[in-house]
C-alpha cells in the first residue's frame, strides 16, 4: 500500500504544519514525505499566486489562507490550527527521509507518547538536481517534533525555531532533506531577499559593532560553510554555495550599517 493510502490507524497522532508561499514545483514530494506517517497534514498559505493551494489539496493537505505577520507568528498561527498536541514542522522545500520517518514511528511504538517534549534532527542540504544530500553534510540542526503543550514557537518576525524553555531535547538519527533552492540562481535571489528582510528586523546593533562585523563576516561565515559545514566536499557547486550564502550574510551586515549611517 502507498504512504499516502495507509490506513488511518497505521498514522501516527501528529500534526505537521508546512508554511508555505508559492511553492507549486516542490510542495507535493513534501506533502508525500509525511502523507502516511502522520494523522493530518495542513499548509498554511500566505497568499500563493501559482498552484501552491490545489497542489496541496490535491496532495492531501488541508489548506488555510494566512497572511504574513513574520517567521516565528507564522508558525505559532499555524500550531493553533493543528487537532493534534504532537506537532511536525517542515518546510515546504523539506522531505521526511524514510530513516527519519522510521525514528519517528519507534517513538510512539504501541500508542504510547514520546518520552520527552520536544526532538530536534539534523537538516542536510540537497543541492539543485540531486536527491541525497553531499557525503558527510554538517548543516544546520532543528527542533521540529513537539509536545505544544510543553514548548512552541518563539513569537518572533525574524527567527522561527522551538523555544525548548526549560525541556531537554531528544536527538534524532534521521535526516530531513533540505531542497532549499532551485538553483544557485535561486540560492542568490534568496539570500539576497532575506539579507535584506533580516537588515531591516533584526535588533538595533551600535555603528563600531556593525564596523567589526563588516570586517569578519565574510572571511568567518565562508569558512564555516565551507569547512565547518562540509560544502568542500560538495564540489564546485559546494564552493559555489557557500560562497554565496558567505556573501549575503556579508551583505546584511553592511545593509545595517547604511540603513544606521542613514538615519
Amino acid at each position: 500500500m502507498a504512504a499516502n493510502q495507509a490506513h488511518p490507524q497505521d498514522r501516527l497522532p501528529v500534526s505537521c504544519f508546512i508554511i508555505a508561499q508559492n511553492e507549486a514545483d516542490r510542495i507535493a514530494r513534501t506533502i508525500e514525505s509525511v502523507a502516511g506517517l502522520v494523522s493530518e497534514v495542513i499548509v498554511i498559505d500566505s497568499g500563493s499566486t501559482d498552484d501552491t493551494v490545489a497542489v496541496a489539496q490535491r496532495s492531501g493537505a488541508r489548506v488555510i489562507y494566512n497572511a504574513w505577520p513574520g517567521f516565528g507568528q507564522q508558525k505559532r498561527f499555524g500550531e493553533e490550527q493543528c487537532a493534534n498536541d504532537w506537532l511536525l514542522n517542515i518546510d515546504a522545500d523539506e522531505v521526511v527521509s524514510p530513516d527519519l520517518a522510521a525514528e519517528f514511528r519507534s517513538l510512539f511504538t504501541d500508542g504510547a507518547s514520546p518520552p520527552l517534549a520536544v526532538y530536534g534532527m539534523r537538516v542536510s542540504i540537497v543541492y539543485p538536481g540531486k536527491s541525497r544530500p553531499r557525503p558527510l553534510a554538517r548543516d544546520h540542526y532543528c527542533l521540529r517534533l513537539y509536545d505544544r503543550r510543553r514548548c512552541r514557537f518563539k513569537d518572533s518576525t525574524l527567527h522561527d525555531s522551538v523555544d525548548p524553555e526549560s525541556e531537554a531535547p531528544g536527538h534524532l538519527n534521521g535526516v530531513l532533506y533540505h531542497h532549499s533552492v532551485r538553483s544557485l540562481a535561486d540560492l542568490s535571489r534568496k539570500c539576497d531577499e532575506r539579507a535584506t528582510y533580516n537588515a531591516l528586523h533584526s535588533k538595533p546593533k551600535s555603528t563600531q559593532a556593525l564596523l567589526v562585523r563588516s570586517a569578519v563576516d565574510l572571511p568567518w561565515n565562508f569558512f564555516k560553510y565551507y569547512v565547518i559545514r562540509t560544502h568542500m566536499l560538495g564540489g564546485v557547486t559546494g564552493l559555489r554555495f557557500a560562497w554565496i550564502t558567505a556573501y549575503y550574510r556579508w551583505q546584511r551586515i553592511l545593509r545595517m550599517l547604511r540603513m544606521k549611517q542613514s538615519r
